[in-house]
């Protein structure tokens, strides 16, 4: 932590909590650093990453025993998610794959799903995404136009997914199609679809301003042939549970947000102690003395909500308004600190060498992803305004049905 006036967080405060941060920074430290650079050059980490963080029951934290996981509350996995991010390493997906994929499989899927699924997905040997975005509806999921046509016993799928972490990398991916498409049962189902179907092709990472570690593409999809079997929940339910699991996804996203902006303020607080101009530290001018404290309370504040989210999440009730609050405002924060912080470092802030500038190009994307905070700040205003919404909704039925 940056300094002695910094909070102790509560949610990461039992002894388990010390021990697993400790393997944590080890791990970051010596599997993960060393190798970001060479990373980042080819788009994405290395299979062999996600095995020795199987092996040291990193991944699916929160799964229960039985299928792999270590059966620790959620403020486990988040505390992983920060540290990682914290340090600069945002290379490896493991927060998709355990923290968003993972649960989708456990909630909505049925026994046989979870044992085929979630044991290789603790251990590192299956690397799983999860397909919602197209190239022609980013944020609105109702427009997507991927679709899975009944067969008989199995579905067929066409369309494409576009901006997919872990795409590259990954064995599995829950994919959200259109079934039933032009009947009055058209709606969205989630499909468990293993990347080596016939059909299935993914495209070559993309070359991103940001998080150029990480493993994003695009994924195709021509005439799939889907079992049956590997449909997760009920079909034609997919929007619920992609709008019930959001809350978490967008409460991950924030957690990231905390965690780079704390690894930012450090490296600056470093930085300004050592760097000298007009003999004397930068730390020592007033305006950099202001600047740091106004930037240490926003994340002292975001730091504290976030903690709050994290443990409503553990105990199941994360509503999807705190869990848009939290990726909203965390983001934009993390943002703005980053920028003052490259500042701060001057021109040495620009060079990609230092890790203030590829925090200000990963902090980017986070305010688009999972939802644009555009859309954030609707999804909080429909909570604060559900009279209004339910009275608008009415009327727009009562229209419809005038008009038919």
């Amino acid at each position: 932590m940056y300094s002695d006036i910094s909070l102790e967080r509560e949610v990461y405060g039992s002894e388990d909590h010390k021990m697993v941060q400790q393997t944590i920074v080890d791990f970051i430290q010596k599997e993960i650093k060393p190798y970001h650079d060479e990373w980042e050059k080819q788009g994405h980490v290395s299979y062999e990453l996600w095995k020795k963080a199987g092996d040291l029951g990193l991944l699916c934290m929160d799964m229960p025993v039985e299928y792999g996981g270590a059966g620790f509350d959620f403020s486990f996995s988040a505390m992983f998610i920060e540290e990682l991010v914290k340090h600069g390493c945002t290379g490896p997906g493991f927060f998709l794959h355990s923290d968003i994929v993972a649960p989708y499989i456990l909630k909505y899927g049925n026994e046989a799903q979870k044992q085929k699924y979630l044991n290789g997905m603790a251990t590192g040997d299956m690397i799983a995404a999860i397909g919602m975005t197209e190239p022609s509806c980013g944020s609105d999921l109702q427009a997507l136009r991927t679709r899975a046509d009944d067969m008989g016993d199995h579905y067929l799928v066409n369309g494409s997914k576009t901006f997919i972490t872990n795409g590259y990398m990954c064995h599995i991916a829950i994919i959200a199609v259109k079934t039933n498409v032009g009947t009055p049962e058209e709606g969205i189902s989630l499909l468990l679809i293993d990347t080596d179907s016939e059909g299935y092709t993914k495209g070559q990472p993309f070359e991103k301003m940001g998080m150029k570690a990480n493993d994003t593409c695009e994924l195709f999809f021509e005439d799939v042939k889907v079992p049956k079997e590997n449909l997760l929940g009920e079909e034609g339910k997919g929007f619920i549970y992609m709008m019930t699991e959001l809350a978490r996804e967008r409460l991950v996203v924030g957690l990231m947000a905390v965690g780079g902006a704390e690894g930012a303020l450090e490296d600056t607080i470093k930085y300004t102690l050592e760097r000298r101009a007009f003999k004397q530290p930068i730390a020592g001018f007033q305006n950099t003395q202001f600047k740091l404290s106004e930037l240490a309370t926003q994340l002292q504040i975001h730091q504290t909500f976030v903690d709050r989210c994290t443990a409503l999440l553990a105990q199941h009730k994360l509503s999807p308004e705190l869990g848009s609050m939290a990726k909203y405002t965390a983001t934009e924060m993390h943002w703005k600190l980053a920028d003052e912080c490259v500042q701060l470092h001057g021109g040495y802030g620009y060079m990609w060498e230092y890790p203030i500038s590829r925090q200000l190009a990963d902090s980017r994307v986070a305010r688009i992803y999972a939802g644009t905070n555009e859309i954030m700040k609707l999804l909080i205003s429909r909570g604060l305004l559900k009279e209004y919404f339910s009275e608008l909704k009415k009327k727009r039925k009562e229209k419809l049905a005038a008009k038919i």
